[in-house]
């Protein structure tokens, strides 16, 4: 079913506009502890942006990235592994010209239930995107752009991202904002809501946790809202699409129609605690514009999140089939309503 009416004809399925890090995390065999102790480490691509541009590429999506990397080896490794990806055009990831570092990441997984992640981000390469890396003839060859949130926590990124989003605006370009909260680079919390708010009154689809919400709430409503008070608000403002994540609480999506659904979590055995929302976002964009129904939509979310989770990385991100049979399996296992929720 259709819930979202994309222009056709376009070259490209997404445009992303966001960080590209790198990350590093314990090697398997170095088991669970605290990161002051690991010796061995596996090096990953990484940041949020980047594996949803992978994971929508490895479901077929054809996808465009705008991003800025450093000029440097670690630059070299992003941006040839990304050269390596079917259908990923590299053509606007341009490098930093003033000494800006590639964000790095290293993951600390004590156990299933506790990790964590030291990240080191002064002068990022990212946040040094400007208005001039922006180009209107590329946007307009795009279905839609997806925005992060982590590009908005500084100038001239966030000066970049608004310009894009006008960009989009005239090229009749969806525009997709994945909130994508991190804290650091951050100053305040006025900040984060005036940003988070502009974006999201110009977005087509919204998708962030029930706090990445709130943060996005806080300067324009007196109470925060519940899910569904959340969907009217931004139904009202335009937007077509919501997805709202609970964690390990599941998520539930709405539709300008009216309707909603909800999604619980795959059961499964976590090496760590993040990187599911880089798959949940791959597998729910590849369907959605596939014209899956939304619950399926979310089952397909859901079921790559949890392949992720347990995961050692949050780039190694699987295809179709792969999601498929996972989700096969699961429902072999565990009964076919494993993760189907009711609202």
């Amino acid at each position: 079913m259709k819930y979202i009416d994309l222009p056709e004809g376009r070259e490209l399925d997404i445009i992303t506009i966001g960080r590209i890090a790198v990350d590093f995390n314990p090697s398997p065999e170095e088991g669970f502890g605290p990161l002051k102790n690991v010796v061995k480490f596996e090096r990953y691509i990484g940041g949020s942006t980047v594996n949803t541009a992978i994971g929508t590429n490895r479901h077929g999506l054809k996808i465009g990235m705008i991003a800025k990397i450093s000029d440097d080896q670690l630059g070299d490794f992003a941006i040839e592994l990304l050269k390596n990806e079917k259908n990923i055009d590299t053509s606007h990831v341009t490098r930093a010209e003033n000494g800006e570092k590639i964000g790095l990441t290293f993951t600390e997984m004590k156990s299933e239930s506790e990790s964590s992640i030291l990240m080191y981000r002064n002068q990022a390469a990212d946040l040094a995107l400007s208005v001039e890396d922006i180009d209107y003839n590329y946007i307009k060859k795009a279905k839609a752009i997806l925005v992060s949130g982590t590009a908005l926590a500084e100038s001239p990124s966030r000066e970049a991202v608004l310009k894009a989003i006008s960009f989009a605006k005239r090229a009749k370009t969806k525009i997709i904002f994945d909130v994508d909260f991190r804290d650091y680079n951050w100053k305040n919390d006025d900040e984060i809501s005036i940003y988070y708010s502009i974006v999201a009154q110009e977005s087509d689809i919204i998708m962030g946790s029930r706090k990445e919400f709130d943060l996005t709430e806080r300067l324009l409503v007196d109470n925060k809202l519940s899910d569904d008070e959340s969907a009217k608000y931004w139904f009202n403002e335009g937007v077509e699409l919501l997805v709202i994540k609970h964690g390990k609480e599941g998520s539930n999506a709405y539709t300008k129609n009216g309707e909603s659904y909800s999604i619980k979590p795959f059961p499964v055995k976590a090496r760590k605690g993040f990187g599911g929302g880089d798959g949940y976002a791959s597998a729910f964009l590849y369907a959605l514009f596939n014209d899956y129904d939304i619950i399926d939509c979310l089952e397909m979310a859901s079921a790559q999140a949890a392949m992720m989770i347990r995961s050692n990385s949050s780039s190694d991100l699987p295809n179709t089939e792969e999601v498929k049979k996972f989700i096969k399996q699961t429902k072999e296992q565990y009964g076919d309503m494993v993760a189907r929720g009711d609202k």
